[in-house]
C-alpha cells in the first residue's frame, strides 16, 4: 500500500506506469532494452521518486529488471516463469469456470452474451486494441458470475505476463476470430451449466499459444533469459 501522498504525485506515478506499460507490452521497448530513470524523469518533468515507484510496479509484473548499480532494463522472457504463470492461471481459471457453471443465472448469461456481441463488433471493425480490453472484460465477467472477483486479480496479473510475448506471435487479426470461438465455447458451456465442458474449453483456450511460444523461443532466443530457463 502506498503512503499518503498528494493527488498529483499519485497521478504522476500512474501516468508514468501506464506509459511504460504500454511501451513494453506493445514491444516498442524490447526485451533487454535499457531504461534510464533520469531520462524518464526528464521526459515527464518530475523528480526520480515517482519514476522509481513506477519502475517498482513494473518490476512486480515481471516487466522490468532492476539491479543495484546496474542499468534497469526491460525484462527478458523466462521459460520457467512463463510455465509458472500458465500453471497458476490454469488452476485459478479451472475453478472459476466450475463455479461460474454452477452459479450462472439469466443475468450472468446475458452478461456473457453481451461480452461476445462486443467482441464480434470490434472484430468486424478490425479494432485490435479494443478486442484486447474486451478479452479482459470477458474473463472478469466469468469471475463475477463465479462470485470470485478476487480471482480476476490473479488472472489479469498472470495474463499480462504472457500478453507481451503474444505480440511476437501471430498478428492479432489472425488470432481474434479463434479467440472469439474459444470464448463462445466457454460461454455456451457455462450457460448450460456444464462444468467439465467449460473447463475443457478454457484449457484449450489457454493452450493456443503453446506452439507460438516454442517458435518464438527458437527464433528470438535473444529475448529470453538463459538463466531463467
Amino acid at each position: 500500500m502506498q503512503p499518503t501522498l498528494a493527488n498529483d504525485r499519485r497521478t504522476t506515478v500512474d501516468e508514468i506506469f501506464d506509459h511504460l506499460y504500454g511501451e513494453i507490452s506493445s514491444l516498442r521497448l524490447l526485451p533487454g532494452d535499457k531504461i534510464s530513470e533520469a531520462e524518464i524523469a526528464s521526459q515527464f518533468g518530475v523528480s526520480r521518486q515517482p519514476v522509481r515507484d513506477a519502475f517498482t510496479r513494473l518490476a512486480n509484473l515481471d516487466m522490468l529488471l532492476i539491479r543495484p548499480q546496474r542499468a534497469t532494463e526491460v525484462k527478458r522472457f523466462s521459460s520457467r516463469e512463463i510455465e509458472k504463470s500458465r500453471f497458476v492461471r490454469a488452476a485459478v481459471e479451472a475453478e472459476v469456470l466450475r463455479r461460474a457453471s454452477r452459479l450462472c443465472d439469466k443475468a450472468g448469461a446475458a452478461r456473457l452474451e453481451a461480452c461476445l456481441a462486443d467482441q464480434r463488433k470490434v472484430i468486424a471493425e478490425g479494432d485490435f486494441k479494443a478486442f484486447g480490453a474486451l478479452d479482459y472484460a470477458f474473463h472478469r465477467a466469468l469471475c463475477n458470475i463465479a462470485g470470485a472477483d478476487y480471482a480476476f486479480e490473479v488472472i489479469s496479473t498472470e495474463k499480462a505476463k504472457v500478453d507481451r510475448l503474444c505480440m511476437l506471435g501471430l498478428s492479432k487479426e489472425d488470432r481474434m476470430p479463434q479467440l472469439l470461438e474459444d470464448h463462445e465455447a466457454i460461454a455456451a458451456a457455462v450457460i448450460a451449466g456444464n462444468e467439465d465442458a467449460a473447463v475443457k474449453a478454457g484449457m484449450l483456450h489457454l493452450s493456443r499459444l503453446d506452439s507460438t511460444i516454442e517458435t518464438i523461443a527458437r527464433t528470438n532466443a535473444g529475448y529470453f533469459d538463459p538463466e531463467g530457463d
